[in-house]
């Protein structure tokens, strides 16, 4: 059962499953996302309700053997939404995983937990990594970087259309903050050979294997894609400003102030031999 499975891990990770012979059950709120799944692998049975209905939840988690546990609030301007799918669905899933007696829940945290970050994101990513980790369920715990691949509308996609449609590519500030992003097959690989294993208990920091600069990684998109174009630095104060200026336009923020401030805050989180562990040969970003 993947909770959140129409996103990018989640997405990615149910076509893998199927090739690898599981019954996969997908649940997700988004319809539309649910939909391209659906036409990506047609094996997977898909299911479009919110997973804080508790009552409608529960029959999926009883018949399920492991439980995928991918459900987050990225971005959002009330912090009461990162309370409810970031702190709130993660009480349920663990609740009803203890009464149904689950044999493994896979919990997908995040690095933020680690980094210098005190946004509603991380606060909320931490305490709900707390619920699990102090659950009687037994359950592994993984904290991946920014991750990127195919089913990506969010990160890296939505940057590589801004970079697809205009010859002038903004950056705040002057883009030379450290990145460790993970491709998001690498990190599916993860999750299928913790499914073969019993669960430790134990939490798991799936860093990306090199630290490459911001404005690198877009140079490389855009080099992958053929694309010549201009990057403009721009003042992380007079960024803030446009961001809201354009939201104000649009009424649809392409990502919020404290996102921004995540970009920029300059973590280096430490790797460990999970690509040994786990038996999953490291994609580097420009082979990805």
């Amino acid at each position: 059962l993947v909770l959140g499975g129409a996103g990018l891990v989640g997405s990615n990770l149910c076509c893998l499953l199927v090739e690898k012979g599981y019954d996969v059950t997908a649940i997700d709120k988004n319809k539309h996302n649910l939909n391209i799944l659906s036409q990506a692998c047609k094996e997977v049975k898909t299911l479009n309700f919110d997973i804080t209905n508790k009552k409608e939840l529960e029959p999926y988690i009883k018949k399920a053997d492991v439980v995928v546990q991918l459900q987050a609030q990225i971005m959002a301007v009330l912090k009461e939404k990162f309370i409810k799918n970031n702190i709130d669905s993660v009480k349920i899933v663990v609740g009803l995983c203890q009464k149904a007696k689950t044999k493994h829940l896979i919990h997908l945290s995040s690095s933020v937990v680690i980094s210098v970050a005190k946004d509603n994101y991380t606060q909320t990513k931490r305490q709900g990594e707390e619920i699990v980790a102090d659950s009687k369920v037994p359950h592994t715990i993984l904290r991946p970087p920014l991750l990127y691949g195919c089913f990506d509308a969010k990160h890296l996609g939505y940057i590589t259309k801004i970079i697809e449609r205009s010859l002038v590519v903004p950056i705040p500030g002057k883009g030379n903050y450290l990145r460790q992003p993970l491709y998001v097959l690498d990190l599916c690989k993860v999750i299928i050979n913790l499914i073969g294993k019993k669960p430790q208990n134990k939490v798991y920091n799936i860093i990306g294997k090199e630290e490459i600069y911001f404005i690198d990684l877009l140079k490389k998109i855009a080099k992958t894609k053929n694309l010549k174009r201009i990057y403009l630095k721009i003042p992380i104060p007079i960024f803030v400003y446009l961001l809201r200026l354009y939201a104000f336009i649009t009424g649809k923020p392409p990502f919020i102030k404290d996102q921004l401030n995540a970009l920029t805050a300059g973590d280096i989180f430490p790797t460990t031999d999970w690509d040994k562990e786990f038996k999953v040969s490291y994609t580097s970003f420009e082979k990805a």
